[in-house]
């Protein structure tokens, strides 16, 4: 499958992260200098949180099916391969971010684990389900968040793990200003995530304030 990801404004995000993957893998390193290591310190704990969030709750995961959706250079993907599972299929529509994620599994010898490609999340086919679906910074970038989060569950068997940007205050409107010439970028409230999971049948939600984010855990009545 090489098409992109349905959304309306993917071409913009498509081409931001396409240039950014570099810069955008190295968030995840060793910071080279003082200021970068300040900059991942004080600005980006969330995604170390949300990282660790989904480590944890990805369990048991020996033997399980992962899906990850916005994959960027694959850390997730390759960590929870490292950790046991069986298989793992991660998706981004940023090619170069695919072509670092397959670089890195095959460094790890987890290429026969980890598969990665540019693919459409709206075309994948519900009769597969995931154990796992983790959508980690790609809700930030999705109009539609009602028809990502639906078919995200459709290809859900076990759990589902979502971060959304929370909106208002001065990191908000600092990143909104950011990205105003990049592509586009939603925030969310509390009430906005309710509103949106409280709806969905057959499903328990939690949600969870983690700095800069919100982190979600949905999970399928068993």
């Amino acid at each position: 499958m090489t098409s992109t990801v349905s959304n309306p404004d993917h071409s913009q995000t498509q081409d931001f992260f396409d240039d950014y993957a570099p810069d955008f893998d190295a968030i995840y390193g060793r910071a080279k200098n003082p200021l970068q290591k300040l900059i991942n310190r004080y600005f980006r704990k969330s995604m170390r949180i949300r990282y660790e969030l989904c480590m944890r709750h990805c369990n048991p995961i020996e033997g399980k099916s992962v899906l990850d959706v916005g994959c960027g250079p694959g850390h997730y993907s390759i960590a929870l391969a490292q950790r046991g599972a069986a298989v793992v299929y991660g998706i981004d529509f940023a090619r170069q971010m695919i072509d670092l994620a397959r670089v890195k599994a095959a460094e790890a010898g987890l290429d026969n684990v980890c598969r990665f490609e540019t693919a459409d999340f709206f075309a994948l086919d519900t009769k597969e389900r995931y154990d796992y679906v983790i959508l980690m910074g790609f809700m930030d970038y999705m109009k539609d968040a009602e028809a990502v989060v639906d078919k995200a569950l459709d290809l859900t068997g076990k759990d589902c793990f979502f971060s959304f940007p929370v909106a208002g205050g001065f990191l908000a409107m600092q990143r909104q200003w950011r990205y105003k010439k990049r592509c586009p970028l939603y925030l969310y409230r509390y009430k906005d995530l309710q509103k949106l999971f409280a709806k969905r049948s057959g499903f328990n939600f939690r949600i969870r304030r983690i700095e800069r984010d919100f982190w979600v855990q949905v999970s399928r009545h068993l």
